[in-house]
């Protein structure tokens, strides 16, 4: 795997959730997805900057274009230094929140994505990866 681009954004108050939005769709639109693939990939990227600033006091977002062979993709990896997830299967189940949303955040990123991993350690935060492939 060749990763032919590789940026990283902070994520620490509300405006930088839009700024990564517009980010990924703009890699998106360059590695060629349809525009269903682009918003799976930004809508996926929201929730998981937004679960970035909300759940673990802001972070980072490293946006990788990568190529495996003649096939192009887009890697996000969502990291911060919060409290981390005690429960990763339960906090990936639709329905469940720690917070007052509807709990469809890390279950919905999953189910928009390719490919997706979570290491979370309690007390010292938590990383997500997802990648859209064209």
């Amino acid at each position: 795997m060749i990763v032919t681009r590789d940026d990283t954004l902070q994520i620490r108050v509300s405006d930088d959730v839009v700024k990564v939005r517009q980010e990924v769709r703009t890699r998106a639109i360059e590695i060629g997805l349809g525009l269903v693939d682009q918003t799976k990939i930004v809508t996926a990227a929201s929730e998981l900057a937004r679960n970035t600033l909300d759940y673990g006091g802001g972070g980072t977002a490293r946006l990788q274009i990568i190529q495996n062979g003649l096939r192009k993709g887009l890697r996000l990896t969502f990291e911060d230094k919060g409290p981390g997830i005690p429960d990763i299967d339960l906090a990936l189940s639709d329905g469940y929140s720690t917070g007052s949303g509807l709990g469809l955040g890390l279950g919905g990123a999953k189910r928009l994505s390719n490919e997706f991993t979570i290491t979370s350690i309690v007390g010292e935060g938590t990383r997500v990866s997802i990648t859209r492939w064209k």
